[in-house]
């Protein structure tokens, strides 16, 4: 960006300014040159010239203001599309010396920095666009969900959880009435156990932390708490620091809550070893001793222990692995092997991931532990040696005696964290903490079913400074039967389901048909996707209305045809990621189905699909590998008739409406033949009034009182986030104060239809606190088929939107519900009403 302080300073001058024929005609010439290309959707050159007019006469800014946006958006979009990214960004740069306080341009830069991955920038994008209008919906929206990438949710249950916080402040009060006079806290977050040092007598206190957003909230949390003076904050990685660089000498203690579910994935390990090599005093030595003061190095936590259980658990499976062998009609059987991304082995693969995490706790259907718990790893945090040995540590074999008889989902592990001799916390799945426990899925156990006496050989290791444990293996009737092999029926006493006799045949079709070698490559799927495909309600409904659809468009073909052969029926599937739904489609004969599936692995596995299931290889196109433009998504290709059916991904998996769906879904009606459907035509949302401490401990720091005498909560409430999503309300801990209620709708088939605003009144049936609003959706495919986001079976969750101020209610009272929508985002503002509503 060009150095504006360096220019030139125009003096104002009293008498009026002597006209100068040839500027004025340039800016004139330039201003019909810009608006001559807008109309000629020459967006560069347009930029261009505006540039040059505003700078040149600024008096023109109001006049040019909405053009010069337009221009501006439709330039970047070109640039987006071609990666010409530096230029973009140039192009804000040079907009916003402009407008320097236009609110809409700092949203837009804050929108383009938020897809590029820069998530702290466009944070400061979208606040500085709110301060300047408080009022504006897109830039409130855009904050919002940029907050729960930058403060992310388990900072409030932390800073919630008072057993935890009260441990942590007593370790460390007591490790600096030990003479550890000087702190370094690793990722201080919120600034809280630096704060604990400096307040339980530390001399000098260091903090340092990566994250700028989480960086300037410390600093303005220990600036209000007094502390700014005495708690020096580096925004820097530990990793780079060095003393004296840094900091003025090496401190005696390190303070860290750099763990994660699965312990070390947050980088502990690497940054404690570089931490006892540079920031650190080296261990005791009797030499050093000196009274009154700790010359040795320390670090809290002082170690953990982990522990493992392996589990049955029907939703670790469904989202891990393909287990139902058709799919909405089609026969699964050539798919090859699918499975998730989270998949661990003893030899490290950056392309998956060795564990996720979940809430054992509030698994819908829960969960049955197979074995008891077993302690797979101890690690001393104190000892820098065991800290550099941990990733050469050779392979371990753990042989843990199965307890109850089930089908192997996972291994779930948790660990107790030491931070003293005498203080630790557990993350166990009983525990009522802020951890969830870290989730090991298993793939290659698919009709494999434990039982008791059998042994379960389970390998742990850390190549990569990351916690893998695997199941290899299990021993039965001194038989070593490795998991890895699945064909299972040699072995005695196992429980085989009869083979579907159609499901192999097709299977021996497919390997006859193509390449054997694909068939065994696995392909992989994201956990919703995985979820999705496992949802037999979804399919067979979608099924069902294309069916009925198909039927009708053919019938109505073939009268105007008067029996003579009409074209195939044209449908087009655009949802996110992996859908066989255009297979479904293609399937009901004499439909040709574009797929927007765009991997190359996946397109195998619709080919391979459609192959053994009988449907023509000219029957699938892959709509994405033709086109250059994603904007054209939904236009048909000019050869082709309109489209009888247009398939739209309406709803995320985290439970919110996607973005834009309702321009989409305009666009597809005028791209419909006459007759011709959008799936879904209507989605009717639902909700109800609830209590839930869950949320609020989830959704923002609750109580008036201080955190450890800390004040925290009113800055880091200002990333708190009105709608809570991922939420799985059969497993939310809450009580209903009201039955389920329908608060919105949304028409894709019918414009006029639609509003953006109603009132829904709705009748509390108990007594309590309205702390939140969990909304779900019912899809209707057509006015008899729906699905709903809220079955046992869903690959969707819910979320909720969390009131500000809990309401309280009694039984009988009528609650008034002001329910908005604004550009696929729902907000809901909840009001007691005085009066009852007349009856009708």
């Amino acid at each position: 960006m060009p150095n504006t302080s360096a220019r030139p300073k125009h003096r104002r001058s009293r008498r009026p300014r002597r006209a100068e024929p040839g500027r004025d005609e340039l800016i004139s010439g330039s201003l019909q040159s810009a608006q001559q290309c807008l109309l000629n959707q020459d967006y560069g050159t347009a930029f261009v010239h505006y540039l040059l007019v505003l700078n040149l006469a600024p008096q023109f800014k109001d006049f040019a203001k909405d053009s010069f946006r337009f221009t501006l958006f439709k330039w970047s979009e070109e640039l987006d599309s071609v990666g010409r990214i530096q230029e973009l960004f140039d192009c804000y740069e040079q907009a916003l010396e402009i407008f320097p306080a236009d609110e809409v341009i700092l949203n837009s830069m804050g929108e383009h920095l938020f897809r590029m991955g820069f998530r702290d920038e466009a944070a400061g994008h979208f606040h500085k666009a709110l301060k300047l209008k408080p009022d504006y919906p897109e830039a409130r929206e855009n904050f919002y969900r940029v907050a729960n990438w930058l403060v992310e949710r388990w900072h409030f249950l932390m800073l919630n959880d008072r057993g935890r916080n009260q441990k942590y402040q007593q370790a460390i009060q007591k490790a600096v009435q030990k003479g550890c006079n000087t702190v370094l806290d690793i990722g201080t977050g919120t600034g809280i156990l630096g704060m604990c040092a400096k307040k339980a007598g530390a001399a000098e206190v260091y903090a340092c932390e990566l994250s700028k957003t989480m960086y300037e909230l410390a600093c303005e949390v220990v600036s209000a708490n007094g502390m700014d003076g005495s708690i020096k904050i580096l925004h820097k990685k530990s990793l780079e620091m060095e003393a004296p660089t840094d900091i003025p000498h090496r401190v005696s203690l390190v303070v860290t809550e750099t763990v994660d579910a699965g312990l070390f994935g947050e980088g502990i390990i690497e940054s404690l070893i570089h931490a006892w090599h540079h920031l650190l005093l080296p261990p005791k030595r009797d030499e050093d001793e000196v009274s009154g003061q700790s010359t040795t190095g320390r670090v809290i936590p002082g170690g953990a222990t982990v522990f493992g259980m392996a589990v049955e658990c029907l939703e670790i499976r469904r989202h891990h692995r393909l287990y139902v062998t058709e799919v909405g009609g089609l026969s699964m059987a050539a798919a090859g092997e699918l499975h998730s991304p989270v998949n661990c082995s003893s030899e490290p693969d950056d392309s998956m991931e060795p564990y996720t995490t979940e809430r054992l706790s509030r698994l819908p259907g829960g969960y049955k532990p197979l074995t008891e718990p077993f302690t797979a790893l101890c690690i001393d945090f104190n000892n820098v040696q065991e800290l550099e040995g941990l990733s050469s540590r050779e392979v371990q074999e753990i042989r843990v005696p199965v307890t109850q008889e089930g089908e192997l989902d996972a291994l779930a592990v948790w660990f107790q964290l030491h931070l003293d001799k005498e203080s630790s916390l557990s993350t166990g799945p009983q525990e009522d903490t802020c951890w969830e426990q870290a989730i090991y899925p298993i793939h290659s156990t698919d009709r494999f079913v434990l039982k008791p006496q059998d042994e379960l050989v389970v390998e742990v290791s850390c190549r990569d400074a990351y916690l893998r444990l695997s199941s290899v293996a299990v021993l039965r009737d001194g038989q070593k039967i490795h998991l890895d092999n699945h064909d299972y029926s040699q072995y005695p006493g196992n429980h085989i389901p009869t083979p579907n006799p159609e499901a192999e045949l097709c299977s021996a079709l497919a390997c006859l048909q193509t390449n054997q070698s694909q068939i065994k490559d696995f392909c992989m799927l994201e956990c919703s996707e995985l979820a999705l495909l496992n949802n037999h309600e979804y399919h067979q409904s979608f099924s069902n209305a294309l069916a009925k659809l198909m039927s009708q468009l053919k019938a109505k073909h073939q009268n105007h045809e008067q029996g003579s052969s009409s074209g195939p029926l044209y449908a087009l599937d655009v949802s996110e990621g992996f859908s066989l739904l255009s297979l479904i489609a293609a399937s009901q004969g004499h439909v040709k189905a574009y797929s927007s599936v765009e991997k190359s692995k996946q397109q195998e596995v619709l080919v391979r699909l459609a192959r053994s299931n009988d449907i023509p290889e000219q029957h699938l196109e892959f709509w994405l590998n033709h086109m250059e433009d994603e904007q054209e998504m939904l236009q048909r290709p000019s050869r082709e008739k309109l489209w009888s059916a247009i398939i739209l991904d309406c709803v995320e998996t985290c439970g919110l409406i996607r973005q834009k769906l309702m321009e989409k879904a305009s666009l597809a009606r005028c791209l419909l033949e006459e007759g011709g459907q959008v799936f879904p035509e209507k989605i009717v949302v639902f909700g109800l009034l609830v209590e839930s401490d869950t949320l609020l401990q989830e959704s923002a720091v609750q109580g008036e009182e201080p955190t450890l005498g800390f004040t925290i909560a009113p800055f880091i409430n200002q990333f708190t986030v009105p709608v809570h999503v991922f939420l799985d309300f059969s497993t939310l801990e809450c009580k209903h104060l009201s039955e389920a209620v329908e608060l919105f709708v949304l028409d894709l088939m019918d414009s006029n239809a639609n509003y953006t605003h109603r009132e829904v009144k709705v009748k509390a049936v108990s007594a309590g606190r309205i702390t939140a609003i969990p909304f779900w959706y019912h899809i209707y495919l057509d006015q008899e088929i729906s699905v709903s986001t809220l079955s046992q079976n869903s690959h969707w969750r819910q979320a909720a939107v969390v009131l500000q101020e809990p309401l309280e209610v009694q039984a009988g009272q009528w609650v008034r519900l002001a329910v908005k929508l604004h550009k696929s985002t729902i907000s809901i503002a909840a009001h007691i009403e005085n009066t009852p509503p007349q009856e009708d």
